[in-house]
């Protein structure tokens, strides 16, 4: 029998670029869920408690707004960009 554990993402972030590619890939799929569960793990990577202090939510409102059920506040959604040192841009693609 092969023993298996949970796959977690938060382990392989080791540099900055690859957090940016993981985010990018999150916001250009369009989905709420992808964004905000590629939000949680990058908090992960940088320590939970850390980053709900500086977005000022408690850790577990961060955890449940950073789960697969989440839908994180849009004060929630820039406080912890703030404190992750992520800045988000529009860029757009062509005029309706």
């Amino acid at each position: 029998m092969v023993k298996t554990e949970p796959f977690e993402g938060a382990l392989y972030l080791t540099f900055p670029s690859s957090k940016e590619e993981l985010l990018n890939d999150a916001l250009a799929s369009g989905d709420a869920r992808h964004v905000s569960q590629d939000l949680g793990v990058i908090a992960r990577a940088r320590g939970m408690t850390k980053v709900a202090r500086e977005a000022g939510v408690t850790r577990e409102a961060l955890y449940k707004a950073l789960s697969e059920n989440g839908d994180p506040r849009l004060t929630t959604l820039l406080g912890v960009a703030r404190a992750l040192g992520v800045t988000l841009t529009a860029h757009v693609d062509a005029i309706p």
